[in-house]
């Protein structure tokens, strides 16, 4: 008899000692808000991604209306590149192919050719890379001035023309995490591998902070 107390005592002093483990955890860190904020009263008010109007492959108007409700993931590109954009869109099917059936994560390839990136390139263009038009959006339908000032002033990335390049263009490789507020969380070299696992776990943190745990 003593000895079965002893035992029940032993089970509940580990049961309780991981009760006060589990209280003394420490809740994870929210993923940062990039760009300046404004204190405004009693609110603080951080920088969000600019408004935009594009047509994406199927011809269909896309606006930031689109992205309402939903975290997504941008990138910028052309079609013919020859330097990083291959190894970005490999990387990007990853992260395709990772939230394949999780809704509320989409992709955003701007790209900053819309002159030669015709919605029927783009078309085929997705296709090949096996993006459905529901989940990864290629846009275009704007000037190039437009799609700079968009990447540099809404998205902090790289994009212009730069006649000494190899294919016209300079822009940055980087892949960014947009929260369901229009709200930059994440930067991500999208040509490497290790910077793109992370971008993979860093959704699933901010998805945490929407409250959905799977």
């Amino acid at each position: 008899m003593i000895l079965k107390f002893q035992i029940s005592t032993f089970k509940f002093s580990i049961f309780a000692f991981a009760l006060i483990l589990a209280g003394c955890s420490t809740p994870e860190k929210p993923l940062p808000i990039f760009g300046q904020k404004e204190v405004v009263g009693s609110d603080t008010v951080y920088h969000t991604i600019g408004d935009f109007e594009f047509v994406n492959q199927d011809s269909a108007v896309v606006t930031n209306k689109t992205f309402e409700g939903k975290i997504y993931v941008a990138d910028f590109f052309f079609t013919t590149c020859r330097t990083i954009c291959p190894i970005m869109k490999a990387q990007m099917v990853r992260v395709n192919d990772a939230m394949k059936e999780i809704p509320d994560v989409l992709i955003v390839s701007h790209s900053i050719d819309p002159e030669y990136d015709t919605v029927a390139l783009l078309h085929d263009y997705a296709n090949r890379l096996g993006a459905k038009s529901d989940k990864w959006y290629f846009l275009t339908g704007q000037p190039r001035d437009y799609v700079f000032n968009l990447a540099q002033t809404s998205y902090f990335a790289t994009a212009m023309e730069d006649k000494s390049e190899p294919d016209g263009f300079i822009h940055s490789g980087a892949f960014l995490l947009i929260d369901k507020e229009r709200r930059i969380r994440g930067k991500y070299d999208g040509t490497k591998e290790d910077d793109v696992n992370r971008l993979l776990e860093d959704i699933k943190k901010l998805r945490k902070e929407y409250g959905k745990l799977n």
